[in-house]
């Protein structure tokens, strides 16, 4: 064993009993849903038992996570810069652990539009939060307000726009593959969120 699979084993048993104690499970507990012995357990987290591939499985699915999750290790490329696109007030960071996805951070100072023909839908799931000013979400016949520190998650193939409310606001977003696509073809077509 090299040492850096010495390091991932003692990793993984940190975390197995981490995310034990995080659910405020015993060992009893987790040997339970993971229908194994509470000493078999014990001696995973402790070290003194072989970790195998099909009790791993177990575990993570008992302590409701993946086995990739489970033995993923830290990467050293773990700080993103933003994409800047100055000509719509947009800061874009991709997700690495999700291909597609991204966080966008936008100014807005307009209103949401008046004509509902300019509302869009497309495929997708979105999630914001309004991090300074109100922000007004259109969403199919229903209209939001949603102030600082509130946040909305909708399918987006509800038709739906999003603006400030009187004066300027800042919102972050994430939006899915699907729900960034919609947002760059409008993007390209020059119209608001």
């Amino acid at each position: 064993m090299t040492q850096d699979d010495g390091d991932l084993d003692s990793l993984v048993r940190k975390r197995i009993r981490a995310l034990r104690v995080a659910q405020g499970w015993s060992l009893d507990e987790l040997a339970t849903r993971a229908r194994l012995s509470q000493s078999s357990l014990s001696r995973i987290e402790n070290g003194q038992r072989r970790l195998a591939l099909d009790q791993l499985v177990t575990l993570a699915r008992a302590l409701d996570t993946t086995l990739d999750q489970l033995v993923e290790t830290a990467s050293d490329d773990i700080v993103t810069s933003p994409m800047i696109d100055g000509a719509h007030g947009l800061m874009r960071w991709p997700i690495k652990a999700e291909p597609g996805m991204s966080v966008v951070r936008q100014r807005m100072t307009e209103p949401p539009p008046d004509n509902p023909a300019r509302m869009r839908a497309h495929p997708g799931r979105e999630w914001l939060v309004v991090l300074s000013g109100t922000a007004i979400l259109l969403l199919g016949h229903r209209r939001f307000r949603l102030e600082t520190n509130q946040a909305a998650e909708f399918p987006t193939m509800l038709p739906h726009a999003i603006g400030a409310d009187g004066r300027p606001c800042e919102i972050l977003g994430i939006f899915d593959r699907d729900a960034r696509r919609g947002h760059q073809q409008r993007e390209r077509e020059n119209l608001p969120p």
